[in-house]
């Protein structure tokens, strides 16, 4: 692995162990020295040598002064042999205390050598070796691998071949554009397809390195539109939508106007918690049936959520609900995590929990940490009925003229179609949580636009829209229940 400004040097197969002094290998290497190097005897030796005196002193003295204080005399009148005593126990403490930071001295040992290392190559002096290669492309026997090609057709023959793995192209060139390029042509010449439509130039390929998508051959230009301003709880907001769905952004914005005509929208959070759910095993279902009964029984959960607050000073326990399937206990934890989606957060929380709980299961064989009883990127009923990250409802009242004038159609005919179609539809149907007209649309499009993880749109577009005519059947009742929005 390179090191920007130094160059580390790995020792040589010659180079001496143990006590044995070091020196430079047949190649004129540089050996990095050891902390122990600098004792005149094997560091184990050493180590013995010096617990013995500490041992030794420190009896000698507990027994002279226990025949002093039984004779009464002064602790501080000491004789040449208790002197000397007294030296070998600071003498061994010193050294047995300083021991457990060896490894420091030796870090620090080293760091000089790697500043020699880098002086002499600075100045123009002696040609430092090369920096290893990285460990992936070591052969089993430690060999070096073979020099990266100079001219991008031979880089790209060699990943078609195999003799250069696609993924170290960015490591091995330092240059992420570049070996974009390189790994496309390759794609290109292994599947004998061109790859059209799929820009490869205006991307800043470094700033995903070592972040997300690895192995990249492009990216893909999504327009962004904007609708609003929404009215919602009294302000005013612009919604980005990431789309290549015609018409969507413009009736999502016909939606934004009629609800802002109509003196805006409210909204109510009324649940938020992420969930994790683990699965584990045991020997029996009795012992999964003791373990549920022992983490929903409320006189415990005070200390399950201490366990569990420690990962965290955001995460905080709301709940345990667990289920059973034979030997098999899936454990849904259900915390609050402040302002991050906190998929992460509440996964530590949880193995927090799992590891208490080992001390009084010792039997529990934890098979998974997420047993898709959570659930997560998955259409499930449990997110429907329980809830997962923000539950939301927002209603609005649109005025008879704003539904005749914006939305081209008048109250009873919109109760009818939700009814029908939003409803009974999608009953007959048998969706699950889809009780809705597009609402994956409007979410998909400003989670791309925001960042938000796109494949969390299965659970947070569970929606269910109510439509009802009030003020003797002149204006309009709406709303829409959203009970696991994951952001």
């Amino acid at each position: 692995m390179a090191v920007e400004g130094r160059r580390k040097v790995a020792p040589t197969h010659g180079a001496a162990v143990g006590g044995a002094p070091r020196h430079r290998g047949q190649q004129g290497e540089r050996v990095r020295v050891q902390a122990g190097d600098a004792l005149p005897l094997p560091i184990r030796h050493t180590n013995l040598i010096f617990s013995a005196l500490f041992a030794a002193s420190l009896a000698y003295l507990m027994r002279r002064w226990r025949e002093k204080i039984r004779l009464s005399t002064p602790l501080h009148v000491v004789g040449l042999a208790e002197i000397f005593a007294i030296c070998g126990l600071v003498a061994s403490l010193i050294y047995l205390l300083s021991f457990f930071g060896i490894a420091f001295v030796q870090s620090v040992v080293s760091n000089s050598d790697d500043e020699e290392d880098f002086l002499i190559d600075s100045r123009g002096g002696a040609q430092a070796p090369p920096p290893p290669a990285p460990c992936s492309l070591l052969g089993s026997a430690g060999a070096a691998p073979e020099k990266m090609p100079e001219e991008d057709e031979e880089i790209v023959s060699a990943v078609v071949s195999g003799n250069i793995p696609s993924y170290l192209l960015e490591t091995r060139l330092g240059d992420c554009l570049r070996a974009a390029g390189i790994r496309r042509e390759a794609l290109r010449r292994t599947t004998g397809r061109e790859i059209k439509g799929l820009p490869l130039d205006g991307f800043d390929y470094a700033s995903i390195l070592g972040q997300c998508c690895e192995l990249p051959v492009g990216y893909v230009q999504l327009p962004v539109g904007v609708a609003g301003p929404l009215v919602l709880d009294g302000e005013r907001f612009y919604v980005p939508m990431a789309t290549t769905e015609g018409c969507l952004v413009a009736s999502t914005n016909r939606g934004c106007k009629a609800i802002a005509e109509s003196g805006g929208a409210t909204s109510v959070v009324f649940q938020d918690g992420m969930t994790r759910a683990p699965v584990a095993q045991f020997p029996s279902a009795r012992r999964a049936a003791e373990l549920k009964v022992f983490l929903e029984d409320p006189a415990n959960f005070d200390t399950l959520a201490v366990v569990f607050n420690r990962s965290s000073r955001f995460a905080r326990l709301q709940r345990v609900k667990c289920a059973l399937a034979g030997r098999n206990i899936y454990m849904r934890f259900s915390c609050s995590t402040g302002d991050a989606m906190g998929m992460n957060m509440v996964s530590k929380g949880v193995q927090n929990v799992l590891d208490y709980l080992q001390d009084d299961f010792p039997d529990m064989d934890v098979i998974s940490i997420s047993g898709n009883f959570c659930s997560d990127k998955k259409s499930a009923a449990v997110n429907w009925i329980e809830g997962r990250g923000k539950s939301v409802v927002c209603e609005a009242v649109i005025k008879e003229e704003v539904v005749k004038k914006v939305l081209k159609t008048n109250v009873k005919a919109l109760v009818e179609l939700n009814v029908v179609k939003n409803l009974a539809g999608s009953a007959v149907a048998g969706a699950l949580g889809g009780f809705n007209a597009h609402a994956s649309n409007i979410v998909t499009a400003i989670f791309i636009a925001t960042g938000q993880d796109p494949a969390q749109n299965v659970e947070s577009s569970q929606c269910i829209t109510m439509l009802e005519a009030i003020n003797d059947g002149k204006d309009l009742h709406i709303s829409v229940t959203m009970p696991s929005i994951e952001v």
